[in-house]
């Protein structure tokens, strides 16, 4: 029971943090120029634009899923190096100021509504904007891995084309054995920074409650 609850908590933060990753995506891409996301509907915060299907069930029965990634076309860049690197950031930066906006929101609310509504209620709604500032910094972290199919491997392409294309061939012949050492110890490694940036969002959340 305690499992499926906090299955379905997570839910509206795993809808957020998919819906504006992916937007975010989509709107510095069209700002540089590819108008391909917007031929494609995906310039709207409209979540059922941007989530996949079978990466939100994967959500729900092992607590890790994935978007519908932005389909971009490069080539519209007029810095293919630059701009693309805007776009691969832009995403999980996107994360982290949503973890920031919502942090915000939770302060408002322990420090000017909490105490207004049934303790059962206030506790969901407490617990359900917690988890969304969590998922939200690890969304953002975890794409920042430099792994293929995440930002960040397109990330250390666009800053270090020189070394990402020495060692390319080595970075696909070990992918599957990079994935599987963060699959498996992802969760020690993201930790670190996590629970830093988490700290950090409860500060704000305690300075926005301290102001009621």
């Amino acid at each position: 029971m305690d499992y499926l609850l906090n299955i379905i908590l997570m839910i509206p933060g795993m809808l957020i943090a998919f819906t504006f990753h992916e937007y975010a995506h989509a709107l510095m891409a069209d700002r540089l120029g590819d108008k391909t996301p917007r031929f494609q509907g995906r310039l709207t915060l409209n979540p059922l634009v941007h989530i996949d299907p079978l990466g939100f069930l994967a959500v729900i029965f092992f607590r890790f899923g994935w978007a519908k990634p932005v389909q971009t076309n490069p080539s519209a860049y007029k810095n293919y190096y630059k701009d693309d690197l805007k776009v691969s950031l832009a995403g999980p930066v996107m994360n982290f100021l949503v973890a920031i906006v919502l942090s915000i929101i939770l302060g408002v609310y322990v420090g000017g509504i909490y105490k207004y509504l049934p303790r059962s209620l206030s506790g969901v709604l407490y617990s359900m904007l917690f988890l969304a500032i969590s998922i939200n910094i690890n969304i953002g972290i975890f794409n920042l891995i430099p792994i293929p199919g995440l930002d960040g491997f397109n990330v250390l392409r666009d800053a270090l084309p020189d070394v990402f294309y020495k060692y390319q061939a080595k970075f696909y012949e070990y992918q599957m054995i990079i994935l599987v050492i963060f699959v498996v110890a992802g969760s020690r490694i993201i930790s670190i920074p996590s629970n830093g940036l988490l700290n950090i969002m409860m500060k704000i959340a305690s300075a926005f409650a301290g102001l009621f």
